[in-house]
């Protein structure tokens, strides 16, 4: 199964040492501007907007992209007391934090929640008008692969599947064609973010499902 089964939610944070729960976090400014898409829009959110980028073609999906996360692998919880969450993440990723936002990185994956303060929930509407048009502004190559609902053990979610690049690799210039799943929840008068990105072709299905399983508020 491709990752596209589960329904649809990047770019590849830079390294850092971490330990995803309980160990030492790294705290370091927001990824690069891929994964950092708008956690919310127009009188819904006070999120702030993305600057755009500039327009640029779609790459070439890998024949055998190097991204599959090993079915061994062991997820740990993480708590966050500002988001009002806990998820599991694979452990022994990269944790990178900012204000409103954190997020967890292995080669070409990532994990990435956001959080802002919102009106209402987010509803397939908003998100098929201005929000679809603001990522499309922001986001490499943004390309729309649908706008749904979905229900998740933490509540209704609208879920935002695309395609995008990520962003160029700083030693190579390489860049990746990436699926992303985006879960726009609302709680407590927020509204949260939960991003997964892959690279088009990676077998992550049942790692992003312990993950989306896994979320609950605080």
């Amino acid at each position: 199964m491709k990752i596209n089964s589960l329904g649809a939610g990047f770019a590849i944070a830079g390294s850092l040492l971490l330990a995803a729960c309980g160990g030492s976090a790294t705290t370091s400014p927001a990824i690069a501007a891929n994964p950092a898409s708008p956690s919310g829009h127009g009188s819904r959110s006070a999120a702030p907007t993305e600057a755009a980028v500039s327009p640029e073609s779609p790459v070439p999906v890998e024949s055998n992209p190097p991204g599959d996360i090993p079915d061994t692998i062991a997820f740990v919880p993480y708590r966050s007391a500002s988001g009002g969450f806990s998820i599991k993440t694979p452990e022994g990723w990269a944790r990178t934090t900012a204000h409103g936002s954190v997020s967890f990185t292995d080669k070409l994956n990532t994990v990435r929640v956001t959080w802002a303060p919102a009106v209402s929930a987010p509803t397939v509407s908003s998100a098929k008008g201005a929000e679809v048009a603001q990522l499309r502004r922001s986001i490499r190559a943004f390309a729309l692969k649908s706008v749904t609902t979905a229900q998740l053990p933490a509540g209704s979610a609208v879920l935002v599947t695309y395609q995008a690049n990520s962003d160029p690799s700083p030693v190579t210039g390489k860049q990746y064609r990436q699926d992303v799943l985006r879960y726009e929840l609302y709680h407590n008068g927020h509204e949260v973010v939960l991003t997964l990105l892959s690279p088009v072709g990676a077998d992550n299905v049942d790692p992003w499902r312990i993950v989306t399983q896994s979320l609950a508020w605080r």
